[in-house]
């Protein structure tokens, strides 16, 4: 005999909807919709705008957690059975039907999936990270930590300029402060490299890529020890750049074909170097390796395809990717994170697994650290940390007021738990700004505890 039990169901406003989630009552009968199968997961962004563009709110089931979210339970895209437009929360209560072959058809392309994060990893006992300490408990400890993380490599690069070998027998120690203190919560060393005020362009990226794939790696649940790997991967995997002539490295225009073939060459120029230095870990020479490979074959330098591509070179070359949007290239201005979120989110089954994306997105926010934005109350605000159970309503700092003054020292929300205004209105994110919107100086903002 099947037991039954009672469904602990929460109303969820669609603008608060996250993935993971498991709907299991919409805003009106489900015969009234376009969705055939009552009740489905949340698996990602697209899943989530499908409902959004359905319902105005849903009800959840609380009890169903996100680790039983797999492939073979339905998602709302393979729930859905509807005419190409969808109901909207007003619309009529007539809603065309797919034929039951269409139906099928959909279903067996939603089961189709890539490889799963496991598969990346068959022989790696995966786990899932909890934040031992809250962000505000880590702004100091990851402060040092990425002080002296950057220090390192302002001088490990200098040095690397000037010999024909590569001394690496400090990377493990220079990393170690800041892995451990992303595993105890990653937002803070996310907000101090994302915030530093620039420098050597080189040497800002080399901070950051080691950072992020770091939080990506604990967003994986990779063994501690591989997120040393990646911290090291991402410290690393530009260093063929310090070879090139500062004229390509740091042009301003559209590099020439001769020009885009040199600057290509710093992957196996950078690789040949370390390995001569004594690199023989075999996870970071993927990592290195692969970093410019790209799922659909375009990537360099070997045009490597889909799961030809290492674990390690797949994590690196997304890494590398956000970074690079994320910072001023001279060539092309920088996007805001919230920006480059989107675009990376398009970049889905092309350049990148769909899964591993959604991933990075978990890890760092749909909101990320240091992204500008603006309430619905008409204030401005940065995200200084994440909701790991709301993911769109993050932590924030008030920077302006709604008549665009400055509002003295900061004052931070959490989203999580402030919902409404004082007059009863919602309070929301409604929109990313720019980076510098409002003449702000993102990299003047300090945290305190």
């Amino acid at each position: 005999m099947q037991m039954s039990r009672t469904l602990t169901k929460v109303r969820v406003e669609s603008s608060d909807l996250a993935i993971g989630m498991y709907v299991c009552e919409l805003d009106r009968p489900w015969l009234e919709s376009p969705f055939l199968i009552q009740g489905f997961y949340l698996k990602d962004i697209d899943d989530i705008d499908t409902v959004r563009k359905v319902c105005k709110h849903v009800y959840i089931d609380k009890i169903v957690e996100q680790k039983k979210l797999t492939h073979s339970l339905p998602g709302a895209r393979s729930a859905i059975l509807a005419s190409k437009t969808l109901v909207a929360p007003e619309g009529s209560k007539a809603t065309a039907r797919l034929s039951r072959e269409a139906v099928d058809s959909l279903q067996a392309r939603a089961a189709q999936s890539e490889q799963s994060i496991e598969d990346f990893f068959p022989d790696r006992k995966l786990c899932r990270y909890t934040d031992i300490v809250d962000w505000r408990g880590e702004i100091r400890a990851a402060r040092r930590a990425i002080k002296y993380l950057n220090d390192f490599i302002v001088q490990f690069m200098t040095m690397s300029t000037k010999s024909s070998r590569l001394d690496l027998r400090h990377n493990e120690k220079a990393v170690g402060p800041m892995v451990e203190s992303v595993v105890r919560n990653p937002d803070a060393c996310l907000w101090w490299a994302t915030m530093k005020p620039a420098a050597d362009t080189i040497h800002d990226s080399a901070l950051r890529a080691s950072v992020y794939a770091a939080v990506l790696g604990r967003q994986l649940g990779l063994p501690e020890d591989d997120l040393y790997k990646l911290a090291i991967g991402g410290l690393l995997f530009d260093v063929g750049k310090l070879r090139l002539d500062t004229g390509i490295l740091y042009a301003d225009r559209k590099l020439t074909a001769p020009e885009m073939e040199l600057m290509q060459s710093h992957v196996e120029v950078g690789l040949e170097l370390l390995q001569r230095s004594g690199l023989r870990d075999p996870e970071i020479i993927d990592f290195i390796s692969h970093h410019h490979e790209r799922l659909d074959g375009s990537g360099y330098p070997q045009q490597l395809r889909g799961d030809e591509i290492p674990a390690f070179g797949r994590i690196a070359g997304l890494v590398d990717c956000y970074n690079a949007m994320t910072s001023n290239r001279g060539y092309a201005s920088e996007k805001s994170p919230a920006e480059a979120i989107t675009q990376l989110y398009q970049l889905k089954g092309v350049h990148f697994h769909n899964q591993l994306i959604e991933e990075f997105i978990h890890a760092i926010g749909t909101y990320p650290v240091g992204a500008m934005v603006e309430l619905s109350s008409g204030e401005v605000a940065i995200v200084v940390a994440q909701s790991r159970a709301r993911r769109l309503r993050p932590v924030i700092m008030l920077l302006r007021d709604g008549n665009r003054n400055p509002v003295p020292g900061g004052r931070y929300i959490e989203l999580e738990h402030s919902t409404h205004l004082a007059d009863g209105r919602k309070l929301d994110i409604v929109r990313n700004l720019a980076p510098d919107a409002c003449g702000i100086d993102a990299a003047a903002i300090r945290l305190t505890a």
